[in-house]
């Protein structure tokens, strides 16, 4: 992190500089964060708290001053994370407390997930859940004793108030100081106990996948779609299992429901009003079982797993729902959520103000309507029909709204099909479409006048990968070469400005520059991921080499190698006191799952019986937890099912710019074939790349001059051909692999 100049702390009148405003009628304070780069730092550089950002001059004064630290972690899309700041650390008396008693530190999660991490295991173990604002108390060696999420300034729905907390944390240091430190030492054993036991390995029962299917389809909702009751979160990483589960064995009567239980969640995700109907994307969550009241904030990572549910959605069903829930995703992405120089950005705020140039805000003020505004942009005649199909009622329509912040206020939800529509007021489906279209456009246009919401304008390492592999995917599926352009591009700028060619390093994020925060496990794991995506759309052997290079040095930084699996951290940050390995697959697959999966899928390219060991290595140090709750984990059940199958290698000998070597590419795209990889053997570009590192691939030519296509197993291939019809039904014909697979889901 980037600390402020000793120059400058000089001129900081010794815990903030504070000024008066011009007029005299009131103090602004600005503190040391305004010299970090992190938009969630900048948020409460002008609070009145004596903020440091995590480093050694924070750490070195709480021993000095023989003081606890308050740590607070957050992000800067984070509405609760908004209305702690509001409410307590612009209170100067609040503040006060805190820079007297404590010495206060404040951390983006999404730069440091590493301190995030061993403080939510904390707080999550003493108090039984978690979230954000986090807020834990730290001895001066950055051990917790006390933490908790959400406090209100004041006692509040029977739950203490910072005020009183602050107090009371403060009294104890003074006077039992001993028996907190004594107890916080406890707490970081017991902790690393639980953590070195979660790593024994064990080999991984043939039930497990058919246990997480039944664990989802126990709380699956058959009625609105999702699993569980409210609230909803998409959790892509389901999707991925279950179109696994389904590919092992389609005809099966669990292959159809887990099938069944994905499309009839995205369908209603695609209806509800967590959908942004009006400009696309999709929100973080749903409040409700209907998918109707979203929590408004728009994630990357979200945008760039459900964009590819919903590819393999339509790849599987040929829906163009689907297609067009996905283009609706990635063209969102590209249009709000893309540097120019082709970086994707991390976030955009739930809240936002209810009107220029004033100080009044809501979280949805952004997306939602009056009924009088729908009215006055579409006319009165085109409205009928839009408010029909969306269901717009004059006193609004949201089922909940604890804080007041919808009333009179429509969010937009999907009541009615285009059919029932068209039946309704006499018009072809056509027409319906058409209208429903621009009246759509007509409500953009309105909404790009209003205040926007925040955007966190850094881009992170680890969602670039994410998002890399939805834009490769798409160009695959949708065979939009603008999606590969957008892919490309953002590979580039990652290469360019977060990573480190001398050392083979990758830096965690950027804006206004690099960070100087390096890359965590997760970085490397879905980077190589996106690279690995991208050389399969591209064919570009630079991709894959860089992946390569990014493999190794995953595996010299955080790999366990007497147990398995991946570190989050490496283990050069001393400050950093638990060096944990992420298993739950979450909002995001974890780095675990992704690189049994991409060590699978470089071993079955290159031939690499050492990548794959490291893959089965991996998937063991998490048996326990797979057989303990298989459904935490769907991301490493995919690995687990790539493991035991036998995936098809596909490779096609022809020129990329060849017309019947792109029809051959197309027809491989157009199936759903959930086990496989995919190498283009042209002479000019990649070729030699493969023929170096793999026996087989030096006999790979054409026949009779036209591009030729292998279906192989561990390099062992049927008859090569040139006869696209064959092709089709070599790469479709369930291979003797198939079987291990569906043993799984027995």
């Amino acid at each position: 992190m980037k600390r402020v100049a000793p120059i400058l702390l000089a001129g900081l009148a010794l815990f903030a500089l504070i000024a008066i405003t011009a007029d005299g009628a009131g103090e602004k304070y600005t503190n040391r964060l305004i010299q970090e780069k992190s938009p969630y730092l900048l948020q409460h550089a002008h609070n009145p708290v004596d903020w440091h950002p995590w480093g050694k001059e924070a750490f070195d004064k709480a021993k000095k001053e023989n003081k606890p630290i308050f740590l607070s972690v957050g992000y800067s899309t984070c509405h609760w994370c908004h209305v702690m700041e509001r409410e307590s650390f612009e209170n100067p008396e609040i503040a006060k407390l805190m820079n007297d008693n404590f010495v206060n530190i404040k951390v983006d999660r999404e730069e440091r997930p590493d301190i995030d991490q061993v403080y939510m295991t904390f707080v999550q173990a003493t108090t039984g859940s978690g979230g954000w604002p986090m807020n834990v108390w730290l001895t001066p060696e950055l051990k917790p004793f006390v933490g908790g999420t959400y406090f209100p300034p004041e006692d509040k729905w029977g739950q203490l108030g910072l005020k009183k907390v602050l107090k009371k944390i403060a009294d104890a240091w003074k006077t039992d100081r001993n028996k907190i430190v004594a107890s916080s030492d406890k707490i970081i054993s017991q902790l690393q106990n639980a953590i070195e036991v979660a790593g024994s390995a064990e080999k991984v029962s043939d039930s497990v996948a058919r246990k997480a299917y039944d664990q989802f389809a126990s709380q699956f909702d058959a009625k609105f779609g999702g699993f569980g009751d409210a609230p909803k979160f998409p959790r892509p990483v389901t999707f991925n299992f279950l179109y696994d589960f389904y590919g092992a064995d389609p005809n099966s009567k669990e292959g159809k429901r887990a099938l069944e239980m994905s499309l009839l969640t995205l369908r209603k995700m695609t209806e509800g009003g967590i959908h942004d109907h009006i400009g696309g994307g999709f929100h973080r969550y749903a409040t409700d079982k209907f998918w109707h009241v979203p929590h408004f904030e728009k994630m990357l990572y979200d945008q760039a797993q459900l964009a590819i549910a919903y590819l393999d959605a339509f790849q599987i069903t040929r829906e163009p729902l689907f297609e067009r829930t996905a283009r609706d995703i990635l063209d969102y992405v590209r249009r709000d959520m893309t540097d120019k120089e082709g970086g994707f950005y991390s976030a955009e705020d739930a809240d936002s103000l209810l009107a220029q140039g004033k100080p009044e805000h809501a979280e949805g003020a952004f997306y939602v309507w009056s009924k009088d505004e729908i009215d006055r942009v579409l006319g009165t005649e085109r409205a009928k029909i839009f408010d029909y199909h969306y269901g717009v009622e004059s006193k609004g329509h949201a089922p909940e709204d604890p804080q007041g912040e919808f009333k009179n206020k429509n969010i937009l939800i999907q009541r009615h099909d285009i059919g029932d529509t068209a039946k309704k007021f006499g018009l072809a489906k056509e027409r319906i479409e058409r209208l429903l279209a621009e009246s759509r456009k007509l409500l953009f246009e309105a909404r790009v006048k209003r205040p926007r919401p925040h955007l966190d304008d850094k881009v992170v390492t680890t969602w670039n990968g994410l998002m890399i592999s939805a834009f490769a995917r798409a160009y695959q599926v949708l065979d939009d070469p603008a999606y590969l352009q957008v892919a490309n591009k953002a590979a580039d700028f990652i290469h360019q400005k977060l990573y480190r060619a001398d050392s083979n390093t990758l830096l965690r994020s950027y804006r206004e520059g690099a960070s100087d925060v390096n890359g965590f496990a997760s970085d490397y794991a879905l980077l190589v991921q996106g690279l690995l995506d991208l050389y399969e759309a591209s064919f570009d052997t630079a991709r894959i080499e860089w992946a390569l290079k990014l493999q190794q040095r995953q595996d010299e930084l955080f790999r366990d190698a007497k147990d398995g699996g991946y570190f989050m951290t490496s283990s050069n940050d001393a400050t950093v006191l638990l060096r944990m390995k992420e298993g739950d697959d979450t909002a995001e697959p974890s780095p675990n799952s992704v690189s049994a999966l991409n060590l699978l899928r470089l071993g079955y390219m290159l031939d690499q019986d050492d990548a794959r060991r490291r893959a089965e290595q991996t998937l063991g140090a998490f048996a326990k937890q797979l057989e303990a709750a298989p459904s935490s984990m769907p991301q490493m059940l995919v690995a687990l099912s790539w493991s035991r199958a036998k995936p098809k290698q596909v490779v096609i000998a022809g020129k990329a710019d060849d017309a019947a070597t792109n029809a051959m590419l197309r027809e491989v795209h157009r199936h759903f074939l959930p086990h496989r990889v995919l190498i283009l053997a042209d002479a000019d570009a990649g070729q030699q790349f493969f023929a170096e590192r793999v026996e087989f691939m030096k006999s790979v030519d054409k026949i009779d001059n036209k591009p030729t296509a292998y279906v192989c197993e561990n390099f062992v291939c049927q008859l090569p051909t040139t006869n696209l019809k064959t092709f089709a039904n070599l790469l479709t014909r369930r291979n003797p692999g198939s079987k291990a697979s569906a043993e799984m889901a027995r």
